[in-house]
């Protein structure tokens, strides 16, 4: 059934370059039936944290406080794989991120002292050869970052936060705070900028990574009181926290292609779909939908899912062209509804 969902949004969109760029006004948007009517793939779950999907189909999802890795399959049939050994929930600490090439599981979780990127083999249901490949990233009982994907050179990308001390986002020695890129054995990858596992810094929290069709990365921030944002990454940028929060003027740092006000998102999982960007929102509890212009900018957001579902943080791309969204409700900030948390699938439309 299609539906006319008029939203009111406010938001400002930025250039990504340091003191230029156009605000654009508040906006009253109107989409018809975009994205598709949501359904349910998967109910009762718990903090549904990361989603990637195997080549079969099936997805694994984390579970960050319970540490539970599962498996469910497109018509909704979730089995436990394994509670993973060593990680240690804490606040927004947890298990996190995961990502799959070929046979290979990476997941990024909190240790007893550290946030970790630990590779296993996967046959049939069985996880087996833990190998840490990277170690010593900053925990704490806030930002912690935590998204691991793919990028299109076959390089892992893995996001961290500066756990509450924003100097450790700029310093460059620090895995706190930053975008991290490496091979499947957690050497620096070929080619970045420091000859280290840094590829970008300055970053408060990111939670979401996404690449458009000309290679181009984005990422997702949360914001302090004042802004989130997405950003164009650039090999070597520097993202300005905690000297800046959303657009600047200071040409050290590079200025969001977009940002918004906190209640208005709390940016976490992102993928590139239809021509824009899917951003989940936790406090601003809907979707974000971003169009991106050909030279990579973006247009006027539009959100969906506004107060349905409540807390959304998990976004991925599932093999038949739909997106599957994940809520966190259970987190210790959310309402818990009926059914929660739950992973919903929808048709991305532009």
């Amino acid at each position: 059934m299609r539906k006319l969902w008029t939203i009111m949004l406010m938001a400002v969109v930025t250039a990504c370059s340091a003191g230029g760029g156009e605000v654009l006004p508040t906006a009253a948007v109107s989409a018809e039936a975009a994205p598709g009517e949501p359904k349910d793939v998967a109910t009762n779950l718990s903090v549904p944290w990361g989603i990637a999907f195997l080549p079969g189909g099936d997805a694994l999802v984390t579970e960050r406080d319970t540490a539970r890795l599962l498996r469910v399959s497109p018509a909704g049939d979730v089995r436990e794989l394994a509670t993973i050994e060593g990680v240690r929930p804490d606040g927004e600490g947890g298990l996190m991120g995961v990502a799959v090439r070929g046979d290979q599981v990476f997941l990024y979780y909190t240790a007893e002292q550290d946030n970790r990127i630990v590779r296993y083999r996967l046959t049939g249901d069985t996880l087996s050869e833990p190998r840490v490949i990277v170690q010593g990233i900053p925990k704490g009982g806030i930002h912690n970052g935590g998204r691991l994907a793919f990028g299109p050179d076959g390089h892992l990308y893995a996001t961290t936060g500066e756990v509450g001390d924003g100097e450790l986002a700029q310093r460059r020695d620090s895995l706190g705070g930053k975008i991290l890129r490496m091979t499947p054995d957690g050497a620096p990858a070929p080619g970045n900028p420091f000859g280290t596992l840094v590829y970008s810094y300055g970053h408060r929290n990111v939670q979401g990574l996404a690449w458009d069709p000309s290679g181009r990365l984005y990422a997702s921030e949360f914001g302090a009181s004042s802004y989130d944002e997405v950003n164009l990454i650039r090999a070597g940028a520097n993202y300005g926290w905690p000297e800046v929060e959303g657009r600047g003027d200071d040409p050290r740092f590079v200025n969001p292609i977009l940002t918004w006000t906190t209640d208005e998102a709390s940016p976490s999982g992102m993928v590139y779909a239809d021509g824009s960007l899917w951003v989940g929102a936790l406090r601003g509890e809907r979707l974000w939908q971003v169009p991106l212009g050909q030279d990579g900018s973006a247009g006027r957001p539009v959100a969906h899912l506004a107060d349905r579902y409540g807390r959304l943080r998990a976004v991925a791309n599932a093999p038949d062209g739909t997106l599957w969204v994940g809520t966190s409700n259970k987190d210790g900030r959310g309402s818990p509804r009926q059914g929660d948390d739950r992973i919903v699938s929808l048709t991305p439309t532009s």
